[in-house]
This record gives C-alpha cells, structure tokens and sequence, in this order.
C-alpha cells in the first residue's frame, strides 16, 4: 500500500486535563501518515487521483485550533475519523500527537500519542 505523509504540523490549541492548558493553551505538533492506492495518481498526475494534502492539513488545523480536548487520544481519534470520513481512498491512516509544552516537571522532547485505524469495510 502507498503513502501520503505529512510530517510536523504546528498549531496552537486548548488540549489538556489541567484548566489552565484549556485557558491559555500550548502549541501540538501532528505527523500524519495516510496509507492509499495511490497506482492511479501516479500514471494519471491528476489531484482528483490522489489525497488533497492542503485539504488534508485545512481539516487538522480546523480540529486542532478550534476544539478543546481533555486528553490528546480524544484529539487524534477525532482528526483519524474526520480523515477517513472525508478521504474514501484512505485504507489506514496514523495520527501521532506530540504535546512538547506538557505540564510536566522534568526535560522531554515532548509527550504524545500515536492512534491507527483502518477503514471498515462493509
């Protein structure tokens, strides 16, 4: 199966458990790998053949910058469903959610999540 990969989104949004990371917010970093057919983008070179990637980060954006989220699961699990809702030709799909600012006392890269899904069949 082929592979469309959008690696290291940044977006601003109210994702946490704490009141004050729901209040004044932190910045998340997304990688999404989508798994496709891509054979007929790849002869064709037409769009209509493939995954929209800007239509694809414009529904990340939307979900990460205007919701507010408790736990980062609930945040990837919504963007994977509204990816396959709105992608037919997406089999599987991976949403990783990196949290580099979490309310944590320690020194990290960052914290995260990593959700899979695939598409039901029928």
């Amino acid at each position: 199966m082929d592979k469309i990969i959008m690696r290291n989104m940044s977006f601003f949004g109210y994702h946490g458990v704490f009141p004050e990371e729901r209040e004044k917010g932190q910045n998340f970093i997304i990688d999404i790998e989508m798994l496709a057919d891509l054979e007929d983008a790849s002869k064709s070179d037409e769009l209509s053949d493939s995954v929209d990637y800007s239509k694809a980060y414009d529904i990340v954006k939307n979900i990460v910058e205007n919701n507010k989220f408790r736990l980062i699961e609930k945040l990837a699990g919504s963007i994977s469903r509204e990816m396959l809702s709105k992608f037919p030709m997406i089999q599987e799909i991976t949403v990783v959610v990196k949290k580099p600012e979490a309310p944590i006392d320690g020194e990290f890269d960052w914290m995260g999540v990593e959700l899979k899904r695939r598409r039901h069949e029928k």
